[in-house]
């Protein structure tokens, strides 16, 4: 009993810490805008943001449909990662006065022609959502649960319309949401009379309104909702049907309700979307596993290095070293130079730059820095910060490239500077003509065009060239052991040596790290939810970094072991092709979650895991060529070798 009550001791600790880890990640955070009061009365601005859509993936702006519009249309101030977001924030002809409850407001009449009830048409069939925006607060529509006690399920924006038939009828109806029944909550301070916002809900409802008379548009009266004889709308019986030369009149009521959440809080509603403790079990589960299997390579080899090398060293001292095996037997071609090494040092310059950002961001992300009421924070973050990593890759491409013995350091510079950024931006430019071509806002403006060029060109690759020269300037790094001048001949390896059999193997272990948080990750993008989970990323990342090495490593020592030496590409390519599986499953994904049925929109989908995945292969075939490189330098090193 005594030894299992003492690894219960100790797990115990390590549980805690994950807890703290995992629920840490989502209430700690800053809340990115300085809190605003409002005293009862106070005009509240209610804002308009684009309409999104899980089917098309296409954003369009509030007033591409012919909603009601305010006298000017104005549009807000956004940042980079906005706009490359599709946000349009503009705007709107609702108006709320602290603590003044609205009954029945109407908003305004419109009659619909054929283009009009078409693009509506066009928008219910996409399942599109209106988004709107108060106090930095998105819209939302509670969805009660099954089970009545647990906190409802929110839902970001509400939807245009829906479709439905009549009651005995198999024609299928194209109905509008024209009736939206706000609740705005807000936090009251004891000490002063002004209140804070911490809470936007709506209702949507169709509703074909009705009113006697001839239409005026202050003094007419509803009959449908009458805030005089507290008539209310609480169903959507008589939906408001959405065809040519259809009156429809846009109402909605206003609600205050006072809350106890407080406003450093009011975001916790939005994180906390899912019931997701079975998700984290089977995260966790997953991050042990990974350890173990990493904590058991790593024993192994470590108690086989340990034999080998204290063997090579014995066989030298008593002098019986006349026929080597293994790889001590290749010393003399390990470090000698691969093909297209310029082609590597690029790449491997490349993956420092994108580990320095994705290292970067994840520490400003865990200290709250990030926050998603900070929109397109996240995306402006990274983008600056790739920037500023290239002084990085400049440095750390040239001092790769000095040990290949290379001259030419300004041609590896610019290659680094602007090979991946250009593959990029091709595949970019292209998916940015195809969202043009739709209409659609989440299209790229030329004035950010012009940014992200200068960004490039005007910031990155003067650092690139800066970190190059530092690089080159410093000392060659020097191999542990001389090359020999004839190269050695390989001898015929065994089927499961065979390089590309070992390289997709290789990709397993890595992709088997992330595949869980993966899932979390393309349902936060394409499925239009929060994602907030940055301190057990971190933990992923962590994990991720420390697989590709591991399996790098004993994929590198079996290779050398069967006298094969050339390892350099090998190792690069061995934890890089994770990033294939990784393209595998978000195809997978593809077709088993979403339900993208449009070309433009696949287009995209595809596109953008297509460069999601080179970017992987970057990053992880560079842990594993470092690791490689780390481990080879360290075992020759350390055999005495004449």
């Amino acid at each position: 009993m005594a030894p299992r009550a003492r690894s219960r001791s100790l797990l115990l600790p390590i549980c805690t810490i994950l807890t703290i880890l995992i629920h840490g990640a989502h209430s700690f955070y800053l809340p990115g805008v300085a809190p605003q009061d409002f005293i009862n009365g106070a005009e509240l601005m209610v804002k308009v943001n684009k309409l999104t859509s899980i089917k098309t993936q296409l954003p369009y702006s509030y007033y591409t449909l012919p909603f009601c519009t305010p006298s000017k249309i104005v549009d807000s101030a956004e940042n980079l990662g906005e706009v490359l977001r599709g946000d349009r924030i503009e705007n709107s002809p609702y108006a709320f006065n602290m603590g003044d409850a609205k009954m029945c407001n109407v908003l305004c009449r419109k009659t619909l022609d054929s283009k009009t009830a078409k693009a509506f048409k066009e928008k219910i069939d996409d399942e599109y959502r209106v988004n709107m925006i108060l106090d930095n607060l998105p819209l939302v529509v509670p969805i009660q649960r099954l089970d009545q006690e647990s906190p409802p399920v929110y839902q970001l924006g509400y939807h245009v319309g829906l479709k439905g038939q009549y009651s005995g009828s198999k024609e299928e109806k194209y109905f509008i949401h024209n009736h939206l029944s706000f609740i705005v909550k807000y936090h009251k301070d004891p000490q002063s009379n002004s209140a804070r916002i911490v809470g936007f809900e709506v209702k949507p409802f169709s509703v074909k309104h009705a009113y006697e008379g001839k239409w005026n548009d202050e003094k007419t009266r509803l009959t449908t909702c009458d805030p005089h004889t507290r008539h209310t709308v609480v169903n959507s019986n008589t939906p408001q049907e959405v065809e040519d030369k259809a009156e429809i009149i846009f109402t909605y009521d206003v609600e205050f309700q006072d809350s106890d959440v407080k406003w450093a809080s009011r975001w916790d509603a939005y994180l906390l979307m899912t019931d997701d403790q079975i998700h984290w079990f089977s995260i966790v589960n997953s991050l042990m596993i990974v350890l173990f299997l990493s904590g058991m390579v790593a024993m192994i080899m470590l108690r086989t290095l340990y034999r080998d090398i204290s063997k090579y060293n014995e066989l030298e001292t008593q002098e019986e070293a006349q026929e080597e095996t293994g790889w001590k037997l290749v010393h003399g071609d390990v470090f000698r130079p691969p093909s297209n090494a310029d082609l590597l040092c690029v790449y491997v310059g490349t993956g420092v730059q994108f580990f320095g950002m994705i290292l970067v961001t994840m520490i400003f992300a865990i200290l709250g820095f990030l926050s998603p009421s900070n929109r397109g924070g996240l995306m402006t973050a990274m983008l600056l910060l790739w920037v500023f990593m290239g002084i990085f890759a400049g440095y750390a491409s040239t001092q790769l490239y000095k040990m290949f013995k290379g001259s030419e350091w300004k041609k590896i510079a610019l290659r680094t500077a602007v090979m991946f950024p250009g593959v990029v931006s091709a595949i970019f430019f292209v998916l940015n003509a195809l969202i043009w071509g739709q209409k659609s806002s989440g299209a790229v403006p030329f004035g950010t065009m012009f940014a992200l060029i200068f960004l490039w060109f005007g910031i990155s690759v003067p650092l690139v060239f800066v970190g190059s020269y530092i690089g080159f300037k410093k000392p060659a790094i020097e191999d542990p052991v001389k090359t020999n001048k004839i190269p050695r001949q390989i001898p015929e390896q065994a089927w499961y040596m065979n390089p590309a059999f070992s390289i997709l193997i290789g990709g397993i272990l890595p992709f088997g790290a992330v595949f869980i948080e993966l899932f979390f990750i393309l349902t936060s993008i394409w499925l239009n939810q929060f994602y907030y989970i940055f301190g057990f990323l971190f933990l992923v990342f962590a994990i991720l970094l420390v697989t590709c090495a591991e399996i790098t490593i004993v994929l590198c020592y079996f290779q050398l072991c069967s006298e094969d030496y050339l390892w350099w590409w090998r190792s690069y390519l061995t934890s890089g092709s994770s990033a294939l599986y990784l393209f595998l499953y978000a195809t997978f994904y593809f077709f088993t979650k979403l339900e993208i049925t449009k070309l433009v929109s696949g287009a995209l989908y595809f596109g953008y895991m297509l460069i999601a995945s080179y970017a992987f292969f970057v990053l992880t075939g560079t842990i594993g060529f470092y690791a490689c490189l780390w481990f080879t330098r360290l075992i020759y090193s350390s055999v005495k070798i004449d």
